[in-house]
């Protein structure tokens, strides 16, 4: 026992040293796949997490009280709530405005809220840029400010009057925007879109240019499940929000983007598997004579397969820790401070729960793609093993009497995937898998990511985010699969350099050889594309409903030609660098 784990150990040191570039490209594959599922995974929490840590970190309130009248008819109706039963703890009330605010030219719905400088018993906003509200200032909710352009410094407009913005602060008591519910009159059910502002409490008066004013009272409840039971009520005349209510709002932020990301981690899944598996067949082919000289001496099928999954398991596991590692690092970005929520998902080390999904999948995706290449090595016959021969085409009368009349190009490119026809299938399935993700992001490019706030229009950041993740998958996934094109090509090439020579020995010319590998290629990714488009727009209306906008059909045939003239390229060069080499060379060599 203690001899075959030596023997198996040494056997995949000695392969991970003489086949470092190929090892570098499987740590790729899966590291991609294992690192996005972990983006993924982490973003479960930014739907929750970082609103819970910005309600600890400025008391945010149980329920949020706001009258339907003005005036001093708001401060009666909010009186009896403070000492009413079940209440520990209020801050308030505060008045409300719902006015326009105007800056870089554009003037949209504003909730103006009139705050002390003191710090309150609950909400108290966190300032995350500048400083807290003061006379003459403006402090403005993040996510609003990065829609409006605006920092510290700048001026802006409320009410026809100019106020600096002297900061920027987060708060658990009201929806970030667009959500910060701008009415046209107080007590009125129809909200509409808009960001929420603070200003010092003794010039919300002035801005409001006489117009009433009314208010917003915050609660501390005794029973927690009490504030837990409903999202939003109306009560003798006074609209309740639960802190339910508002954590709903915010984490529709990166709700989508959430779910971007899960679906970019099952393609970048398939993409992986099928990258592997190019690569695996490629090298296990590559090793048939090696299996042969262990069958040869003594080595069962159940050997030899252990001597080839051990290799990939072990880069499957290194993959995971590289993925974890970068999907821990880069999850930040989609949950920054500007989403209006405190503090990130990368703080803290991964979870107990993502550490081991992600090592299942780096490890099953290393033993899909691998199985069944290596337990058909094992299983082959020792004398074939030796002799490495590629799969004879299956010769038929009407097949021969066709392919007599085709082209020579063509002809080449034909019978190169009949001798590696598992190789054309794989072709498939990158071109599909990249396909279908690029319509996906062509179908995101083509909505309207604005929100009209009165008479101008902002970014939404909902969709922002979303588009900033499906970005971040197609970069990722068009890597993978040029990585992917680049070994499948190179590998053609090189396996096929023998038939490739003997066809010029025939007469065919350096340029039918270059045009017959790109043909290998064409022809399964071809259908790959074809399929590929209705997919990615299917599957960008399963996972966004609602009012949806169609990319242009100019777009999808631009993404389709570009797809195919990249495969056509990466082939040519590795086809046209074996051409420069004598035929005599090429006929000398082992086939493999």
């Amino acid at each position: 026992m203690g001899g075959r784990l030596l023997l198996v150990c040494r056997l995949l040191v000695r392969d991970l040293r003489r086949r470092r570039t190929e090892t570098v490209l499987l740590l790729i594959a899966i590291t991609a796949a294992t690192g996005t599922l972990t983006i993924g995974l982490a973003l479960n929490d930014a739907l929750a997490g970082p609103y819970e840590r910005t309600r600890a970190a400025t008391a945010g309130p149980d329920v949020v009280a706001m009258p339907g009248a003005t005036g001093p008819d708001a401060l009666a109706a909010l009186a009896p709530l403070p000492t009413g039963p079940g209440v520990t703890a209020h801050s308030g009330p505060y008045p409300i405005a719902f006015l326009m605010l105007t800056a870089h030219g554009k003037t949209v719905q504003a909730v103006v809220q009139g705050r002390d400088g003191s710090p309150a018993a609950l909400d108290r906003p966190a300032v995350t840029a500048g400083t807290w509200v003061r006379p003459g200032g403006v402090v403005v909710e993040p996510t609003f400010a990065n829609a409006l352009g605006v920092h510290v410094g700048d001026t802006v407009a409320i009410g026809g009057r100019s106020l600096r913005v002297v900061g920027t602060a987060v708060t658990a008591a009201r929806a970030v925007y667009p959500n910060a519910d701008w009415r046209y009159d107080f007590g009125s059910p129809l909200v509409q879109l808009a960001g929420l502002v603070w200003v010092d409490r003794s010039e919300i008066g002035v801005l409001a240019g006489g117009r009433p004013l009314s208010y917003t009272l915050n609660l501390r409840l005794a029973d927690p499940q009490a504030s837990a039971s409903f999202r939003h009520l109306s009560s003798g005349g006074i609209e309740y929000t639960s802190w339910r209510q508002i954590a709903e709002a915010d984490g529709r932020l990166v709700k989508k983007a959430h779910l971007a990301l899960q679906v970019g981690s099952w393609l970048l899944t398939a993409l992986a598997v099928a990258s592997v598996a190019n690569i695996v067949a490629g090298r296990v082919v590559d090793q048939r004579r090696r299996v042969g000289l262990l069958k040869a001496v003594g080595a069962g099928p159940a050997m030899i397969a252990v001597v080839h999954l051990a290799e990939y398991l072990v880069i499957g596991l290194a993959a995971a820790g590289i993925g974890l590692a970068a999907g821990w690092l880069a999850a930040p970005a989609l949950t920054n401070p500007g989403a209006g929520l405190l503090g990130s998902v990368g703080v803290h080390p991964p979870a107990l729960r993502t550490v081991v999904t992600a090592t299942v999948l780096a490890l099953a995706i290393a033993a899909a793609a691998t199985v069944a290449p290596v337990l058909r090595a094992a299983t082959t016959d020792t004398v074939h093993a030796l002799a490495d021969a590629a799969t004879p085409p299956r010769r038929r009368r009407w097949r021969v009497w066709l392919s007599r009349r085709l082209p020579t190009a063509l002809l080449i490119g034909v019978r190169v995937n009949a001798r590696r026809p598992r190789r054309a299938r794989l072709v498939m399935v990158n071109t599909l898998i990249t396909t279908t993700a690029l319509a996906a992001l062509l179908m995101g490019l083509a909505q309207d990511r604005q929100v009209k706030l009165g008479d101008s229009e902002l970014a939404n950041p909902q969709d922002t985010r979303t588009l900033q993740a499906m970005l971040l998958v197609i970069g990722v996934l068009c890597v993978l699969a040029l990585i992917n094109a680049i070994v499948s090509t190179w590998t053609a090439v090189l396996d096929a350099r023998h038939p490739l020579a003997v066809a010029r020995t025939l007469g065919a010319t350096p340029a039918q050889v270059t045009g017959g590998m790109a043909v290998a290629q064409l022809l399964p990714a071809t259908p790959g594309v074809a399929l590929g488009i209705p997919l990615g727009i299917g599957l960008y209306l399963v996972v966004s409903p609602g009012e949806i906008r169609y990319a242009p059909a100019s777009w999808m045939l631009a993404m389709a030609l570009a797809v195919l003239l990249a495969v056509a390229v990466l082939t040519a060069i590795p086809a046209l660098t074996t051409t420069r080499h004598p035929v005599a060379d090429a006929l000398r060599s082992t086939p493999t």
